[in-house]
C-alpha cells in the first residue's frame, strides 16, 4: 500500500474539516429557517456551501504559505461562520433587508468563485493570476462578498457570541487576503494586476 506524503495527507484534512464544519453551519441555520422563516441565515448558508464545494474541486498550488501565521489566519477566518448562531435577541434590522444585503453578498460570492473555478484555495497560495470578472474591480471580491453576508447575518442576530465572532473572523479574514498578496507578490503577472487593481476589498475605501 503506497504511503500518502504529508502534502496530500494536509490537503485531504483540509477538505474533510471544511465538510465537518459546513454540516454543523448547516445544522444550525436550517434549523432556524425551519422554525422562524428567515431569509438571511439560510443566505448565509448559501454562500458558506460555496467553499465546500470549490475546496474538493480546487487545483494544486504553484506556491503555498505553509508559516504558522497564515495557517493561523486561514483557520481562525474558516471556523468563526460555522460558530455563528442563530439568537433570539432583537434584531438591527428587519429581515427583509437583511436577506436583501446577504443576496447582494451571496452574489458577489459566486461571481467571484465563478471566475476563479479551480483557483480557489484556502490557505494564501499561488494557484494562478486570474484578473477578469469581479476581479478588475477589488482583488478579494470573493472576500467582500463574505463581508456582507457576514454583516446582515450580524445584523439579524447581533448576540454578544456572535459579534465576537465575527470580529475576530472577519479581522483575520483580511489579514488573510493580505497575506494572499504576499505569496502572489512573487509573480510578475500578479505584480501587473496590482498596478491596474488598486483595492483590495473596498473601492475607494480599502
Amino acid at each position: 500500500m503506497r504511503k500518502i506524503d504529508g502534502a496530500v495527507f494536509r490537503d485531504l484534512a483540509a477538505r474533510a474539516g471544511v465538510g465537518a464544519l459546513f454540516v454543523l453551519l448547516s445544522w444550525n441555520f436550517l434549523s432556524d429557517f425551519m422554525r422562524t422563516g428567515r431569509m438571511t441565515g439560510l443566505l448565509f448558508l448559501i454562500s458558506e456551501a460555496l467553499v465546500v464545494i470549490l475546496t474538493i474541486v480546487r487545483r494544486r498550488a504553484q506556491t503555498i504559505d505553509r508559516s504558522p501565521m497564515a495557517t493561523a489566519l486561514t483557520a481562525i477566518s474558516l471556523l468563526g461562520p460555522p460558530l455563528v448562531r442563530p439568537a433570539d435577541v432583537p434584531a438591527l434590522a428587519p429581515d427583509v433587508v437583511t436577506a436583501l444585503v446577504s443576496t447582494i453578498g451571496v452574489l458577489v460570492v459566486i461571481a467571484g468563485k465563478v471566475t476563479i473555478g479551480r483557483s480557489f484555495g484556502l490557505v494564501p497560495a499561488n494557484r494562478g493570476v486570474v484578473a477578469k470578472g469581479p476581479y478588475s474591480i477589488v482583488r478579494h471580491p470573493i472576500y467582500a462578498g463574505y463581508l456582507l453576508t457576514h454583516a446582515a447575518t450580524l445584523a439579524l442576530f447581533p448576540s454578544a457570541w456572535n459579534v465576537t465572532i465575527i470580529v475576530i473572523a472577519d479581522t483575520a479574514l483580511v489579514f488573510r487576503a493580505l497575506a494572499e498578496e504576499r505569496v502572489l507578490s512573487a509573480d510578475s503577472e500578479y505584480q501587473s494586476y496590482c498596478g491596474r487593481v488598486a483595492w483590495h476589498l473596498v473601492p475607494g475605501v480599502f
